[in-house]
């Protein structure tokens, strides 16, 4: 395991805990609805965050490490938005 793979997974860590930090806060976009709807949209936002983490890892370990920069860009952009949430900016 490289150098960048070994930071993308730190990175989904990071990313992980900021898709729970942002639903443990409940936001009133997500308060207003149903239940399910909101399991549901917990469960699909986690689902794609582990397929663009599995697949960032799968093109890092291939000998795609530059894929290390692309990850921690979005991991920057999921940080600002959840900053903007998480601060009622949203």
């Amino acid at each position: 395991m490289g150098p960048a793979t070994a930071f993308i997974f730190l990175l989904g860590i990071a990313n992980f805990a900021i898709f729970g930090a942002v639903f443990a806060r409940g936001h009133p976009l997500f308060a207003r609805l149903p239940a399910a709807s909101q399991t549901l949209g917990r469960r699909a936002a986690m689902l794609s965050e582990f397929a663009v983490l599995f697949f960032a890892l799968l093109l890092s370990v291939r000998g795609w490490p530059g894929f290390a920069w692309a990850y921690a860009v979005y991991t920057a952009v999921n940080a600002g938005a959840a900053w903007l949430i998480l601060n009622g900016k949203l």
